[in-house]
């Protein structure tokens, strides 16, 4: 099957019949391959149980230890999980990185167009007859909020704000750590929240990203492009920092493309280290793979382990 295409989104600086139909397409195309992904009572795109709390059950092999019910567990000295009731109403909120960083592409797309995807198939994951999404949008200078609301037209708008949010002016850094900090004042209801970044930044926003996953499932969208990971060999090459406009000079050689890729995998790793620490899954998408083919596999991933532990 050839791999879903990447419609074109610039920024606001598309026109508006264009973007509409840019918006349409993608919906159809994400409705096509995803239809039928998730089925079940309201639990949302990482399936989970719920957050109100049911009767407990012999722990198994698999149970979240988080769910440890250590009242029975010490009344009847075996250990013991609490069940959670199936939310019916979700709330969602889809956190997107912006940056200047997230404007570039070097195969069929940038990662903000990318990012845009991943939005749709989000909101069509989560989409239900009373669940809610919303979206906070940042690009470091700029935060564009929609606050949550359920139906067909609050999800068109929630994504063409996502689609039209304005580049990143040059010079300004992104701030994921101010976005995700945007969520916690005020306080919103337990739900499900979706970050979607390159996160290529300083790793500086894990006390907010700790403080949303207490309350909140967290899901990491990781957005990358071959570049960001390992550098061609092309010989003489002139790389620019898409944030601070800074352009630099180089020789691509067999030892610079090797520290190059040493240092990017460290960044990743760390970010994956700091996500993973607040119990948040990454699911990896990339300009140069099937993205959707990605989502379709990370979610039935997740259904099935959740399937297994239960």
């Amino acid at each position: 099957m050839p791999h879903a295409p990447l419609p074109s989104f610039a920024g606001g600086e598309v026109d508006e019949s264009r973007m509409q139909a840019s918006l349409k397409t993608l919906e159809l195309l994400v409705r096509r391959r995803l239809d039928g992904v998730l089925k079940g009572d309201h639990q949302g795109l990482l399936p989970g149980p719920g957050s109100e709390p049911g009767e407990s059950r012999p722990y198994t092999p698999g149970d979240d230890v988080r769910l440890m019910d250590w009242s029975v567990t010490a009344r009847t000295t075996h250990p013991h999980v609490r069940q959670m009731i199936a939310d019916r109403e979700l709330q969602t909120w889809i956190v997107v990185d912006l940056s200047a960083s997230m404007d570039f592409g070097s195969t069929g797309g940038t990662k903000r167009d990318l990012a845009v995807a991943a939005s749709a198939a989000v909101v069509h994951l989560v989409s239900g007859a009373a669940n809610r999404v919303g979206c906070l949008v940042t690009n470091g200078a700029q935060l564009v909020r929609v606050q949550p609301k359920s139906g067909r037209a609050q999800r068109q708008k929630v994504l063409k704000a996502i689609a039209t949010a304005p580049r990143a002016v040059e010079g300004t850094r992104g701030d994921l750590r101010i976005a995700l900090d945007a969520l916690r004042r005020p306080e919103q209801p337990r739900g499900l929240i979706v970050v979607i970044s390159d996160f290529l930044g300083d790793v500086d926003y894990v006390r907010e990203l700790r403080g949303l996953a207490a309350r909140h499932e967290v899901l990491a969208v990781e957005v990358l492009d071959p570049r960001d990971v390992e550098l061609p060999a092309v010989g003489e090459i002139a790389l620019r920092d898409a944030e601070s406009g800074a352009v630099r000079e180089l020789t691509v050689t067999p030892d610079l493309q090797e520290r190059f890729a040493a240092a990017a995998q460290a960044h990743r790793a760390q970010v994956a280290r700091t996500l993973r620490g607040v119990g948040a899954p990454i699911l990896e998408l990339r300009t140069d793979r099937d993205w959707l083919a990605d989502i379709v596999r990370f979610v039935a991933a997740r259904r099935r382990g959740l399937a297994g532990a239960s």
